[in-house]
C-alpha cells in the first residue's frame, strides 16, 4: 500500500495545530499512560504507522513487550492498575464514539482514580491520537520497513 499523501507538506499549518495538541498532551499525560492510550487507540483505529511508533516508543522507554501485547485485551489481562483500566476503557469509550456517547459507569471510573484535570488531558490525549489516527489511516502513512536498532 502507497501512501496518498504527506499532510505535514501539504498543509504543514494544520500538521503544526495537531503537533500543538501532541506537545500538550505530552508535558501532562505521565509518559507510560500515554504510550498505553496511544496504542490502544490506534489498535481501534486499525492505524499501522501509530500502533508501530507507539509500541516502539514504549519498548524503548522500558515498558514490557507483555504488557504492550496485552493491550489488545486489557479487560482480561492483570497486567494493568486502577488508573490504567480506567484510562484504557475512556480511551475504548471515547475512540469508539457512538450514538450515547461515553458511558456514565466509564466516565465514573475515571473521575473516581484521577482529578478533573488528569480527566481533561487524558480526553485531550485520546482525542489527539484519534486525530492522528484518521490522518495516518486515510492518507496511508506507513511505518518504516526498517528501524534501526540501538547497538
Amino acid at each position: 500500500m502507497q501512501a496518498r499523501m504527506n499532510i505535514a507538506q501539504v498543509a504543514p499549518e494544520a500538521y503544526r495545530a495537531v503537533l500543538g495538541l501532541e506537545k500538550y498532551v505530552r508535558a501532562n499525560v505521565a509518559h507510560r499512560l500515554l504510550e498505553l492510550v496511544k496504542l490502544r487507540a490506534s489498535m481501534l483505529n486499525g492505524c499501522a504507522f501509530c500502533v508501530d511508533m507507539h509500541s516502539r516508543d514504549a519498548l524503548d522507554s522500558g515498558e514490557s513487550s507483555r504488557r504492550l501485547f496485552a493491550v489488545a485485551a486489557w479487560r482480561d489481562a492483570p497486567f494493568f492498575d486502577e488508573r490504567e483500566r480506567a484510562a484504557l476503557a475512556l480511551t475504548d469509550a471515547v475512540t469508539r464514539l457512538g450514538e450515547h456517547g461515553v458511558p456514565d459507569e466509564v466516565w465514573d471510573d475515571a473521575v473516581r482514580v484521577f482529578s478533573e484535570k488528569e480527566v481533561a488531558d487524558l480526553v485531550t490525549a485520546i482525542a489527539t491520537i484519534n486525530v492522528w489516527n484518521r490522518v495516518s489511516v486515510t492518507t496511508r502513512t506507513q511505518p518504516p520497513t526498517e528501524v534501526a536498532t540501538a547497538g
